[in-house]
């Protein structure tokens, strides 16, 4: 089978791209907000062999469940965000360690800067230009 070279991306301990072996990711179909019933399906999608698990982040309260359900889980949490920068700012603040500095910032004042192409409404916007993170950013 011929797979096409394309660019590494490392999602918390895991690589995908490149020559990396393919890994098997899913998405829950549970609120995310509903952090017991979240890490549950994805203790279940984790047994069965996924290796990097979606939740989709709708509300500001689900991008502040995305704290407590890393703490639950073994995988990496890649946050599914459509047209809000503000929620992905949120994502990347209550899900990934290396931005606690920043908690409690208002988004609008936070130094992200917009990459280059995106749509406003479309999200787009990162905390550094070299800043690349699932879930927004």
């Amino acid at each position: 089978m011929y797979r096409e070279h394309t660019k590494t991306v490392q999602i918390g301990d895991r690589v995908i791209g490149g020559g990396n072996p393919i890994l098997i990711q899913s998405m829950t179909n549970t609120r995310t907000e509903d952090v017991e019933a979240t890490v549950s399906q994805i203790r279940k999608l984790t047994k069965a062999g996924c290796e990097i698990i979606r939740c989709t982040v709708p509300t500001m309260e689900a991008a502040l469940a995305l704290k407590e359900i890393k703490k639950q889980i073994s995988i990496p949490l890649v946050a599914d965000i459509h047209f809000d920068y503000r929620l992905a700012i949120a994502a990347i603040e209550h899900g990934d360690s290396r931005h606690g500095e920043r908690r409690g910032q208002d988004p609008d004042q936070s130094g992200k800067y917009r990459k280059p192409g995106t749509d406003p409404g479309s999200g787009g916007y990162c905390k550094r230009a070299e800043d690349s993170h699932p879930g927004g950013c």
